[in-house]
């Protein structure tokens, strides 16, 4: 599980239910829960989102909140190190012993990409075919990340859209003048709402899926030059150097060293 991700939900939670209660006291609390202003937020907000996706990916949408509690099984140095053996393998047996080498990997994507190679297909389609699912794969997350995206967008305006229905309602009756206060009050529970959906779940959960899709694609790419550098028989130091240029600076000392003591 990513404690990250919990614990940032639980935390900015905690901080907010910490001010309400410093400044308005425990008693305080239930002046910010009100069902018919959470109803017009979240109600609408979901529904504006229902009208901007098919049911699946609506669906899709909403189950992907699970993935931010994940850590992602992405590890590059390992697998440069993993694409390095098998440069190794390949340059003393030859490609066609990848063949054995791949029933071995759980990777499907570097499976597919090594029997591609096996089986004799030009470099230039290997790219393509790969670089496809590739693309295909960051459409799905993309769809996943858009759904948040468009939740989030919603959630402030359908706050805006209770406050001014409560605004609405206090304006035609203002015959009460001490009535005129907890009616606004009211009035914008639906923003604060609004700004808790987006701030609090929809942008921090659009963010962790944005951060976990560029680790997989770039996970991806190593794949994808690492194969076509096998393919075109390049020495294995020279391929583990062009896969490096992934890595950030301090990852790349970490690697140096390991070989070393190796």
């Amino acid at each position: 599980m990513d404690i990250a991700s919990l614990v940032g939900l639980i935390f900015g939670f905690s901080m907010m239910i910490f001010g309400i209660i410093s400044s308005a006291g425990l008693s305080g609390v239930s002046n910010y829960l009100d069902p018919p202003s959470a109803l017009i937020t979240f109600g609408g907000a979901i529904g504006a989102t229902l009208c901007s996706f098919n049911l699946q990916d609506f669906i899709a949408g909403l189950k992907s909140f699970t993935l931010i509690f994940k850590v992602p099984a992405i590890n590059t140095s390992d697998m440069i190190k993993k694409i390095i053996d098998l440069s190794n393998v390949a340059r003393k047996e030859g490609l066609l012993s990848l063949e054995e080498a791949a029933a071995e990997l759980d990777e499907p994507f570097l499976k597919k990409g090594i029997l591609l190679i096996v089986d004799g297909t030009d470099p230039d389609l290997v790219r393509a075919i790969m670089e496809t699912e590739l693309v295909s794969v960051e459409g799905r997350h993309k769809n996943l990340i858009g759904f948040w995206d468009v939740l989030g967008s919603m959630g402030p305006a359908w706050g805006m859209i209770g406050t001014l229905i409560g605004l609405v309602d206090m304006l035609n009756n203002m015959s009460d003048a001490s009535a005129i206060g907890p009616a606004m009050a009211v009035a914008l529970i639906t923003t604060l709402y609004g700004s808790i959906l987006a701030n609090w779940i929809c942008i921090p959960v659009s963010n962790k899926l944005k951060a976990d899709n560029a680790a997989e694609m770039m996970l991806k790419e190593v794949m994808i030059e690492g194969l076509l550098s096998i393919q075109a028989g390049e020495n294995p130091r020279v391929i583990e150097e062009k896969l490096k240029s992934f890595l950030a600076p301090k990852d790349r000392v970490g690697e140096e060293e390991a070989g070393g003591e190796e």
